[in-house]
């Protein structure tokens, strides 16, 4: 019996660019069948002097990284056969006054697109249920001119089906228990253009308009925590900066570094995030 082949998924790559091109001229959306990483490939393209904005996707990553050196795969999209997660980086120039909180401004723009469940967890995680279902890596090049804006490349993992748990600190979650029947391109199509104009909206206005709507949302507001350098305490949201508020024994700690991981202490009434 002959064997049908597989269709390639239908990008809404025009319609991406319909929506971003008029407010970020230059703009393309760009699908590559296969990249070690997105992210990797727009920092190599910028190091080569490639600054133009794009929209870069992966139907395959095979060397996926996120924050401190983590790996994200995923697995092949096709028509009719679900990939694992969706994949994609957002690249382009950006010179904001203060470039506190962008990642936290990009979650909460993912989170609003796809459904009114999701919870952010500080610095930039997107969670279900306690489980991670996306996270954000943010990776600059610097232009090297005093005051000039910085090319920024803004990756995104997306799990549409629930990962294998194996080896995991913590269980994932997978978009299609929020979401029955969705697709990779489906997903791109709910959150690119948004995503474009949050990071727009950050440029000129910083992150204090996003403040309230990120601390609604917030996966860690009122649990007691513990920070990668001990310290403890019980977290109280972000402040107009997008630092996380925690106070401990020693008063109301502001903390800003995206190195520092925050783990929820395991206490009477509480789970695990």
């Amino acid at each position: 019996m002959a064997v049908t082949p597989a269709l390639p998924v239908r990008w809404p790559a025009e319609a991406i660019w319909q929506a971003v091109a008029p407010a970020l001229p230059g703009f393309t959306v760009e699908v590559l069948p296969a990249v070690d990483s997105t992210n990797s490939e727009l920092m190599r393209r910028a190091r080569a002097g490639r600054l133009e904005p794009v929209l870069l996707v992966a139907e395959q990553q095979t060397a996926g990284r996120g924050r401190m050196g983590r790996q994200w795969h995923s697995g092949a999209q096709t028509a009719g056969q679900r990939g694992q997660a969706l994949t994609f980086s957002l690249g382009l120039n950006l010179a904001p006054a203060d470039w506190s909180g962008l990642s936290l401004a990009v979650g909460l723009s993912v989170a609003q697109s796809l459904h009114p469940d999701i919870r952010l967890k500080w610095p930039n995680d997107l969670w279900w249920h306690d489980r991670k279902l996306a996270g954000i890596l943010l990776e600059t090049v610097n232009r090297g001119e005093a005051g000039a804006s910085r090319y920024v490349v803004i990756g995104i993992g997306l799990n549409l089906l629930v990962p294998d748990a194996t080896g995991l600190s913590i269980a994932p979650a997978g978009l299609l228990e929020l979401l029955p029947g969705v697709d990779a391109a489906q997903a791109l199509s709910l959150v690119a253009a948004p995503l474009v104009q949050t990071v727009q909206r950050f440029e000129t206005h910083g992150f204090a308009p996003f403040q309230k709507a990120f601390n609604m949302r917030d996966a860690l507001a009122q649990l007691p925590v513990t920070l990668s350098d001990g310290l403890q305490g019980v977290a109280q949201g972000v402040d107009a900066s997008g630092a996380l508020r925690v106070v401990s024994a020693q008063g109301v700690q502001r903390i800003t570094s995206a190195e520092v991981s925050v783990r929820v202490q395991p206490a009477p009434g509480y789970g695990h995030v």
